[in-house]
This record gives C-alpha cells, structure tokens and sequence, in this order.
C-alpha cells in the first residue's frame, strides 16, 4: 500500500480528494461519499474524525468500522470493491484510512442518485454532467455478470481457501463453503447471491476457476517463440489456461525459459544477464490479463516472442478516457475486481503504475522505449531488445566448462554464438568423416540438455540457442 503521511493529510483539511467521518456514520453516508469521491479521481476517507468540528475521535471497534466502510462500498450501484481499509494512528487515537482508487471503470450511484466531491461536500450531478460521466465510463460491467450454468462448483477450493487466507484467521479446510469466505468473495465481488444462493461473477470464475475455460474458452494465454524476427511455420507454442494466477505464472515462466541469457563481469562477479528485465516482462504480462476485455469472444491474450522483440496483444481497445498519449499519467482499471483481487494476491501493487515501472526498468537495462499502440479491436505493448547483437560473438568457454561436452557440440555451440542457427549439414562440413546418425546425436544431447532448441522438422530442421 502507498505510505502516508498522516498528520499531513490531516493538516490539509477535507476537500475534492478527501474526506472525514467518524466511525458512527450511517452506512449510507459513507456510501455517498464513497461514490462521490469514485466519480470523479478517487481520494482518501480518515474514519474517526468529526467532520464538522474536525476532533479526532478515534475508533472504538476497528473489525465493526472496517466491515461498515466494506458494507458501504457495496450498497453503491454497481457495487464499489474497496482496498481493504488500514489501520493509522493520529495523536495516539486509532483511525482508518478508505483508498478509494482513482481511474474507476464506472458511474456509481446510490438509490439512482449520482454524486460528486465539492468541497467539503457531497452534491447531485446535474444532467448535463452525468451525461458526461456516463459517456467517460460507458464500458459494460462484464466482470460483475454471471455466465449461465456457473456454480460454486466451477470453482477451485485450494485457490479460494489460499486467498481467504489473507483476510481471515479461521480458513474451513471441509468440503463445505464456509460462510466466512463466501462472504469475503461476495464483498470483493467474486460472487453473488441470488435469494439464499450464491454464484461466481465473471472476475469470481476467471480468478478461482478450476476450469474457466469451459464457460469463458477465450480466456487464455497464447505464447509463442519464433527463432527469427518475423512470423514462420516453425515455431514453439504453449497456451496457459486455468486460473489468471496460474495463467500469470505459466506465461512468465514460458518467456524466461525462451529468453536467451548473456553474462557479463561485475565487480570481479560473473553476473547472467537475461535478455530483458523480468520485472518488466512480468508487468507487462500482469496488465495484458488484468486489463484485458473479457466480453471479446473468439480472441485471446497473445504474447509472441521473436528474435528481437517481445509483442504482447491484449484483446479490448483502451478503456474509459485512457489513450495512447497520456497512458503513462492517466489511470483507468477496466476490471476493478480482478485488478483489486491480483492487487491481494501481490500481483499488482498499484493500480496504472506498472507502466512506469515498464519504463523505468527498460531504461535502466539500456533497452529501447516500449511501443504502445491500439488495433481495431487491442492494445499491443511491444518491448524490443538487442536482437542479434545481445549475445557476444566471442564464444566463452568458461560458460559451458563443467559440462560433458564433446569437440563436435563445443563447435556446434561456437557457430550458434556467431551465426545464431545451425543444422546438421552445417556441422557435418565440420567433421565429414562422422556419420550422420553421430551429428543428429550430438545435437539432440544439447537439447536434452537445455542449451539449445530444435526448431522445425525433417530436412528443415536447425538449432537455436536457448
């Protein structure tokens, strides 16, 4: 969570961006308040603080005020999923602090009233305002709807119960739903419930699936390595499914195993050097699955892996007032369930900013800017590297020393550092006077043993590094 300086928020005062209410509030209250600030760019509500008198009162039962600003968050229209509200001290007196984000997806009523931050005050947005908002935030709240046929069944217990776990000290391990983390799903919006009967959302589905494919099938990764740096008919393909944690895990760990490693010396330490930051690769990826638009059918996350460049194509044009200009200033979650649950989860620290961390950690490994560009129906993130310029062509003997290698797979490797590829007629004019069946073996055994890839078939067969 973003640090605080809590006697400086309280010196400035309530306003547009902040808010004081003490923790005896009407439940719909702070709902208004909630909804005013989620309406235009978020803002901050210290509970335990007189709004009139400005005193700080403190809080009396921290768990009860909690559960009420969780509570009220929901009685907004559609329901307005909180970050769980923080416990700060204030001249001694416990307060809590309510985030509530900026770059939210939707309008947000309450009992079909529309409201805004002015001042000190909450008021009505006239027609002619709300217009405007609606026109803003006009996406359809896919996430929150229920697919037909979902059930609690289609979701998996051990992901659920390791999520639980965060908030709640008494996880059930029996086969029956406990209340308690039914309750903590429906409140972050994961479920629904319908008379006594509770249902998984869309963000519930794609967050805790078992199987959410078999209701929602384009809600999956496609990975792709190509040895060059176009397209061609050969060509390593993965596709990540399950849950969006194991679809986030699967997918980094298909890059990092497809990405080429160099080494450089470091203060007298032999230091491997991936061929891009990982935490940028991870962001990226974090942001394709957390942002893209899960109403799109027929079309998946894409993440294809060239030579020279990592292109990362999220189905869903950008979101709200979101363009490719101001993308790196402005915030705006599509998805602020699944944003928030991965937020929990420690997938995402904080809401828009992982593409300044993409900048940042591009420019410090000396790499190009990323490219940022909408499709007619996506949004393409492309990070490029060195290309053929990462690996060195000096060989470095020293990398493969403790390994059982042979004269012809010591060659073998010496061309692929120069050249990038190499086949088995290449290292059969090395050595004529082994058999073919030889050369084929030597080559295969670098395969087996993770040092290069085997792209291709038959006579189209050749090696790359890996």
């Amino acid at each position: 969570m973003e640090t605080f300086d809590i006697q400086a928020l309280y010196e400035r005062g309530p306003g547009d961006t902040l808010a004081f209410e003490t923790d005896t509030a009407p439940v719909l209250r702070l709902a208004e308040t909630f909804s005013a600030l989620a309406n235009a760019q978020g803002g901050t509500v210290l509970l335990g603080i007189d709004p009139a008198s400005e005193s700080i009162k403190g809080i009396r039962d921290l768990d009860a005020a909690r559960e009420k600003a969780l509570a009220a968050g929901l009685r907004c229209e559609p329901p307005l999923v909180l970050p769980r509200p923080a416990t700060v001290m204030l001249e001694g007196k416990p307060l809590l602090l309510v985030t509530i984000p900026s770059g939210l997806p939707h309008a947000y009523a309450l009992r079909g009233k529309y409201m805004e931050r002015d001042g000190k005050k909450n008021r009505a947005l006239g027609p002619r305002q709300l217009r405007d908002l609606l026109r803003q935030r006009g996406e359809g709240n896919f996430e929150a709807q229920v697919l037909p046929g979902a059930t609690l069944d289609d979701l998996d217990r051990a992901h659920v119960d390791a999520y639980a776990k965060i908030f709640l000290t008494d996880v059930s391990s029996r086969s029956r739903w406990d209340e308690g983390t039914l309750d903590l799903l429906y409140r972050r919006g994961c479920l629904t419930k319908e008379s006594s009967a509770y249902r998984p959302t869309v963000a519930g589905l794609v967050l805790f699936g078992r199987e959410p494919q078999r209701l929602l099938p384009s809600a999956e990764v496609v990975l792709v390595r190509y040895s060059g740096t176009e397209m061609s008919d050969t060509f390593i393909r993965e596709t990540a499914r399950g849950s969006l944690p194991e679809q986030i895990r699967a997918a980094e760990a298909f890059l990092v195993a497809n990405m080429r490693k160099g080494a450089r010396i470091q203060e007298f330490r032999r230091e491997e050097k991936p061929e891009y930051p990982l935490p940028a690769v991870r962001e990226v990826i974090v942001n394709a699955i957390a942002h893209r638009d899960y109403q799109i059918r027929g079309e998946e996350i894409r993440v294809l892996m060239f030579m020279d460049r990592i292109e990362v194509y999220s189905p869903g044009r950008l979101p709200g007032h979101i363009t490719v200009e101001n993308i790196v200033e402005e915030r705006f979650a599509r998805n602020e369930v699944i944003v928030q649950v991965l937020t929990d989860l420690g997938f995402v620290e904080r809401l828009g900013y992982g593409i300044d961390r993409i900048l940042r950690q591009m420019s410090e490994a000396g790499l190009p800017k990323p490219k940022f560009e909408e499709t007619a129906n996506g949004f393409r993130v492309t990070l490029r590297g060195a290309g053929e310029q990462f690996i060195s062509a000096d060989f470095d003997r020293e990398r493969y020393r403790n390994l059982p290698l042979n004269e012809r797979q010591t060659a073998a490797l010496q061309i692929l550092h120069k050249t990038g590829r190499i086949g088995n007629r290449d290292l059969k004019e090395l050595y004529p006077d082994v058999s073919e069946e030889t050369i084929r073996r030597d080559l295969a055994d670098l395969v087996d043993a993770g040092l290069v890839i085997k792209m291709g078939d038959r006579r189209g067969t050749y090696y790359i590094l890996k």
